[in-house]
Order: C-alpha cells, then structure tokens, then sequence
C-alpha cells in the first residue's frame, strides 16, 4: 500500500517539472503554486486506493493543470470558457529553454530575479522549487516563520506589482543571478543534510538533488570558481553521511568512524578545491569546502589542522560578516587556545534563536566544568530544534552531566 511518505518523495522528485509546466500554461505563479499543491493532495486520497499511476509525473501535472483550470474558472471576471478551452488545447509550441536545459535548474534561474532583494530572491525560490516549508526557509535565515512569511507573500506582490516576467533566461542573465541560484542549491544541501523537522533526521532526497544540479550547473558554467566551491562542499560534506547517525542518535565529527566516509566523494572533492586554488578567486563557497578538506584529510580528530581552520575562518569572516561564521571561527579558536577563549568569543555573538549557538555554548561550558550553566545551554538548544536525532544527541549529553544538587 502507497504510504504518504512514499507520495511526498514522489512529488518532491516531480515538483520542479510540475510547477515549470504550470508557470509555462498559466503564466500566474500563485496558480501555479496552489494548482500543484492541490494536485498533492489529490494523490495522496487516490493513491493509497488505486496505486501509484505508471506515469506519476504526468499525472500530478494534469491533475494540476485541471485544478489550476479550476481556479481561473472560479475567480475570472472575463471569457472564462475561452480561457479554458485555450488552455485545454493549447497547441503553442514550447518556448525555447535557453542555454539551462534542466527544468528545475532553468526556473531557479528564472525565479531568482535580479529585480527582488537577494534574500527575497532565494527564500521565494526555496518555497516554489526547493519544496521547503516556510517554517524550514525560516530556520535556514534565522528569522521568525512569520517574518519569512511576510517576505515571501511581499515578493510576490513585487512581482505582480511590477509586471516582472517569467522570462526564460539567456546565457547574458546567468551571471547576475549566479549568486541567487548557489545561495538556493546551498540551502536545499543543508536541509536536506540535518532536517529542521520531520520524522527522518536528513532528507537524501533534498542533498541528492542539490549535488545533481549543482553537477549541471557546473557543466554550464566550468569556468566560475565559486560552482566549483559549492559542488566540493556538498560532496566532502556528504561524503561524511554514513558516519553521521547510529542508532537514531547524532554522531559528532570528532566521532565519527572516518573508516565508513565516502572516499569516492571525498576524492572529487578534493580535487575540485585544489583546482579552485589554483584559480585564486577566493569566495565563501570555495573557502568552506577548503575548511571541509582540512577535516577529511585528518586520519584521526587529533590530526585536524585547527590552526588552519581559524585562518580559513577568519578569512570567509573577512568576505562574508555573519555571527554564524564567527560561531565557527570561536570553535576553532576554543581547539586551539582553550575553552575558556571559544566562550568569550561566541558570548560575545547575538544568536539566542540558534540552536547551534547554545550547544556550542554547552559543550564549552562543560569542558570549563560548568555542569548548571551547561545544562542550561543544552535545554535551551533543545528548545530550538525538532530534528529527533539532534535532539538525543544533546539529551544525552546533558543527561551525562555530573548533578550538583546537595
């Protein structure tokens, strides 16, 4: 019997194309949007009785294509029977795809305007094509569900407001949206990587995606160092996801079985930061697959180049200003002088709706024999996440601290 995991996976896979043959017909990204999620839940009363169909891609664009039809009929104001009529037996050839000939690559590409503000832009893209939720794209910029709410619903004004197209892209408008476009493969990656919900601790399907269109991107544009960066990120981080859960239960870096890491991976990324190297066009991507080299080349947690990782850090600190990457550098700098300086750094960071800040906060704590505050930190960490194998790893951690009481 078709469970409705199994019909999520299904549609997450079909969503990209679904929702780029809808745009395409109705030329309305909220029809679009409401036609393919309406077609979800379509399959998800139908399926588990008549099956999964043979073609279920075929089926959830038509399925949708007759509720988005619906749509217009209900709300139209004009010849709403014409309309329909043209859209059932549209026979107009499709438009030229451009030099993106992926689907879903080419409509991230489309969606990721230059017009919208950059952060519009990617968590607009993430909620249409990504297939996260609000609540997953929120936790992703560390804002509110309602503030990422109110950004979505303000980009799509824009877009109706200023008549932007959905205009398939040329190879001139490639490089304007480049940085839209890695920020929404990025994003997907570490989604899928450590899930902000559900009942799986990661998604494969997000990160497998995310390394598939980050390969074709690369084949578009071989020449951009920072594709490059991107793709050696995904694959030395994904290289480590066999050793990253046991028992349902997060494993740490420092231990992991590096025995069981992905060696296949792990050597195309290597490869891909060597060659960005030599490049010598530094940017964010290529800098954190460099500090992900460092901890793949170390046989054993005590061999990790710490000194090297501070000055990667404070280097991506120096291009790209955030308190997440500060975070970082305090870890690294906790390895290489003690706990007692990681600490004074990472207090003096404004992150109290980061769950990774209170546990980093926690692990520090206890090391300075702190075991009250350190319990603390870990149950305000515990507050702010909902992925189940996080949430064991720090219970148990707290849970092992000494009590103090009496």
């Amino acid at each position: 019997m078709t469970t409705d995991l199994e019909i999520e996976r299904i549609f997450r896979e079909e969503h990209g194309r679904v929702v780029a043959s809808l745009i395409r017909r109705f030329g309305d990204i909220d029809v679009a949007e409401d036609a393919a999620a309406e077609a979800l839940l379509a399959a998800v009363e139908r399926w588990p009785v008549d099956g999964v169909p043979p073609n279920p891609g075929g089926w959830l664009t038509t399925t949708a294509v007759r509720k988005g039809i619906d749509k217009i009929r209900r709300e139209s104001h004009r010849d709403a029977k014409y309309q329909q009529a043209l859209m059932i037996a549209d026979d107009t050839p499709h438009a030229p795809t451009g030099p993106v000939e992926d689907d879903r690559l080419r409509l991230i590409f489309t969606c990721c305007h230059p017009a919208l503000a950059p952060e519009a832009r990617v968590a607009l893209t993430l909620r249409l094509l990504g297939g996260l939720t609000v609540p997953e794209i929120a936790s992703a910029f560390l804002v509110s569900e309602t503030t990422m709410g109110q950004r979505i619903t303000r980009a799509k004004k824009k877009i109706a407001a200023a008549n932007i197209p959905y205009r398939v892209p040329v190879a001139e408008d490639l490089p304007g949206r480049l940085t839209g476009v890695l920020a929404v493969l990025y994003l997907v990656f570490n989604e899928g990587y450590l899930a902000t919900s559900g009942p799986e601790p990661m998604r494969v399907d997000l990160t497998a995606e995310a390394i598939r269109l980050a390969r074709l991107l690369r084949s578009l544009l071989p020449t951009e160092p920072e594709v490059a960066g991107l793709l050696a990120l995904m694959l030395l981080t994904d290289a480590r996801r066999p050793a990253r859960f046991a028992d349902g239960v997060l494993v740490p870096l420092t231990e992991q079985d590096r025995a069981s890491w992905d060696p296949s991976e792990i050597e195309e990324g290597l490869a891909l930061v060597r060659e960005c190297l030599a490049v010598n066009r530094p940017g964010s991507y290529q800098i954190q697959a460099a500090v992900n080299a460092v901890h793949t080349s170390a046989r054993t947690p005590a061999d990790t180049d710490w000194s090297q990782i501070a000055a990667l850090y404070g280097q991506l600190l120096a291009i790209t200003p955030s308190p997440v990457v500060a975070l970082n550098r305090a870890v690294a700098l906790s390895e290489l002088d003690g706990p007692a300086v990681g600490l004074a750094e990472v207090d003096r960071l404004d992150l109290p709706t980061y769950h990774l800040w209170h546990s980093t906060r926690a692990e520090l704590l206890r090391r300075l024999d702190r075991p009250d505050d350190a319990r603390a930190a870990y149950d305000a960490a515990l507050a702010l996440t909902d992925n189940a194998a996080e949430r064991a790893y720090l219970t148990r951690r707290r849970d092992e601290l000494p009590s103090t009481a009496g």
